[in-house]
């Protein structure tokens, strides 16, 4: 089958997983065409049945802001008529659904009916799309869909609790490639790099933005490595970074945490993390968490959206109210100062983590595009 694949191609949750998507299924013999403003960051290679078509916004002074929709939805338009595209799958309501709606209706008009399969990510849904400006098209760009999934089912809870919504929604959840983290565990381990032999790592990864709390990350290591001897590892990059460099000077703890930045080796630092920490406001799913884990990472979370359907309390880690710092600290404790627990819970971690292995949820795509081609 021919698709085409619509996301954004940053290291945010929802591109990393239609970029992957993309990829498993051209080793299945589909032929995939990424649609974006940039090679997505996790497309490494191109080849016969992975391609890449860069959405050109041209620069005209008339507008103030340049109109990207219309952009994208021409480039869906002239890649369709090219390559035969068969089906579009597009990662994110707005401005995704609503360009690839304006698309189908372009296509339609030349006798070429393509169907749309949307998938909602989060942000898109509960903090984007609720917004009163752009709800109206975000419930539109949903009904028009010719299918709808969502990565949890925490988020098809709130698309319904916030939205006229007519469709129905599948769940199918976020995935990662279980082969890819066994190799980096069997890769040379670079640990003492980053620690020392008796320091626990605690990792984090994210995009550094308000909604992960990322105050609470230090908060919680540092009550953690009073009693603990260890290293936090922050993994990512974003607006609250500046404060959290802050915060740990003004902790004293300035030797105890390194800021790595962006990476696109985040397996291989997970490959000998002991614990890793997301006290997140919201998630839609959770897949910092997810990679953690089918690296054999325990997770200290909190119980927001839909992180309780990946991390499952007292067995793959454990779950704590949103800000509830004290908590998590006691229980990362729990976690790390018995070598025996902490051996117990890695290899919860690894044996939930293959729940959601890429082979099991990319077939469930795959069963979703056949259905609608019939």
């Amino acid at each position: 089958m021919k698709i085409a694949i619509v996301c954004y191609p940053t290291f945010g949750g929802s591109g990393v997983v239609a970029t992957e998507l993309g990829i498993a299924l051209s080793r299945k013999g589909h032929e995939i065409h990424f649609i974006t403003y940039k090679q997505p960051v996790r497309l490494d290679l191109l080849g016969p049945n992975i391609h890449f078509h860069e959405v050109n916004v041209p620069e005209y002074p008339l507008f103030h802001y340049q109109p990207y929709e219309l952009a994208l939805s021409s480039k869906l338009v002239d890649t369709v008529k090219l390559y035969g595209i068969e089906l579009m799958h597009v990662h994110y309501a707005i401005p995704h659904a609503y360009a690839a709606y304006m698309a189908k209706q372009m296509l339609l008009s030349e006798g070429l009916n393509i169907p749309i399969v949307t998938t909602l990510h989060g942000t898109d849904i509960t903090l984007v799309g609720n917004h009163p400006f752009y709800k109206p098209a975000v419930a539109f760009s949903i009904n028009t869909s010719d299918v709808v999934t969502s990565v949890s089912q925490s988020l098809k809870d709130d698309t319904i609790r916030l939205f006229d919504i007519k469709k129905n929604i599948s769940v199918i959840p976020n995935f990662i490639d279980i082969k890819k983290y066994e190799e980096a565990k069997k890769a040379e381990c670079q640990r003492h790099l980053l620690a020392l032999s008796s320091e626990k790592i605690i990792t984090h990864v994210s995009n550094f933005r308000k909604v992960k709390r990322i105050d609470d990350v230090i908060n919680v290591f540092y009550a953690l490595q009073k009693k603990i001897s260890s290293k936090l590892i922050m993994v990512g990059d974003g607006p609250e970074k500046e404060s959290a460099e802050e915060l740990v000077s003004k902790l004293g703890i300035i030797d105890k945490v390194v800021f790595l930045g962006k990476s696109n080796e985040v397996d291989k630092i997970l490959c000998f993390s002991d614990l890793f920490l997301l006290p997140s406001e919201t998630e839609s799913f959770g897949l910092a968490a997810l990679e953690a884990m089918a690296s054999g990472v325990p997770v200290i979370s909190s119980n927001t959206g839909g992180i309780p359907e990946v991390n499952i309390d007292g067995v793959s880690g454990y779950l704590s109210n949103v800000g509830d710092v004290e908590s998590m600290g006691k229980n990362a404790i729990k976690i790390l100062q018995n070598e025996e627990v902490l051996n117990q819970f890695k290899l919860n971690a690894k044996k939930t983590a293959e729940k959601f292995d890429l082979e099991t949820i990319v077939g469930q795509y795959e069963q979703t595009y056949f259905n609608i081609k019939g």
